[in-house]
């Protein structure tokens, strides 16, 4: 096994690119951020490649275990065809340790990001501290019986409740909330296209993001409705409304990750159509 560590993004993305398309949709926040990257239009925060640890472990059957990490956050990995192999994982521990990278913890699909943690934690002397047990699930098609909603893009008035609604997203989500540094971020999103609102007689109730395009594949995040609104069936409305405006665009498949430890939203978008393809789990080194 060779580990090989990259400072060229575009190199990186040359090699490991095709191999993670194999599973393009287990893979979207992977590949999401190595698009980032390689297209270099965006640097700012945590967006530079200049500041990421970009690795595969190779033998000679080809690349057996591709590694990115986004400083400050955690690293994800695959495991070619999931085929998960210890001597892979050891040789990335070995690596990194070689590397002036920290990993503070693992997010990846569950079985490889547990095998990951508990070699690494043993190597290292860390704690192993798990986080949030995801599903990613996937779409093809809106259910029939889902009503048809109107949603429309974000524009720069709404930054009067956005940056509220993403504090409130942040809490739900036991994510530390800045007002200051979401509201950058949703000017940013916005000027994107990225996210859309839901209204009920003009008033808006609920919002939902388009997350990483990549070729066939467009990613569902950032589904937030007030308190005061929610058990009207408004996140299933919009959900199911962005969702088609996905498709409509020529992707074939959106992607979406859910707490497992949030049954409703679960059962929101398997309602809609979404189907479970693996689950995955964050876990923290102390």
């Amino acid at each position: 096994m060779q580990f090989n560590q990259y400072n060229d993004v575009k190199a990186f993305y040359r090699d490991a690119y095709g191999m993670l398309m194999r599973h393009e949709a287990q893979n979207l926040i992977l590949l999401g951020n190595l698009v980032i990257g390689n297209a270099g239009t965006d640097k700012s925060g945590w967006r530079d490649p200049a500041n990421w640890l970009m690795a595969t472990v190779t033998d000679e059957s080809g690349i057996r275990l591709t590694a990115l990490m986004t400083p400050p956050y955690r690293v994800t990995l695959y495991a070619t065809d999931n085929l998960i192999d210890d001597d892979a994982i050891a040789c990335l521990i070995r690596g990194i340790a070689e590397t002036r990278f920290k990993v503070n913890g693992v997010m990846t699909e569950k079985t490889l990001a547990e095998r990951f943690a508990t070699t690494f934690a043993g190597t290292a002397g860390k704690k192993i501290i798990i986080g949030k047990n995801m599903r990613i699930y996937e779409l093809m098609r809106v259910a029939s019986g889902i009503p048809s909603a109107e949603i429309r893009p974000a524009r720069e008035s709404d930054m009067a409740f956005l940056p509220y609604w993403m504090d409130g997203f942040s809490c739900d989500c036991s994510i530390m909330p800045s007002l200051r540094q979401d509201a950058e971020e949703m000017r940013r999103q916005i000027n994107m296209g990225s996210i859309h609102i839901l209204e009920d007689g003009g008033t808006p109730v609920c919002m939902a993001k388009k997350q990483r395009e990549i070729q066939k594949v467009c990613g569902v995040g950032g589904v937030y409705t007030p308190p005061w609104f929610r058990r009207k069936g408004y996140a299933t409305a919009c959900v199911a409304a962005l969702s088609r405006l996905i498709l409509s665009r020529g992707f074939e498949k959106c992607v979406l990750y859910t707490d497992l430890a949030n049954p409703t939203s679960n059962s929101i978008y398997q309602k809609i159509g979404y189907t479970p393809i693996c689950d995955s789990v964050e876990i923290e080194f102390e």
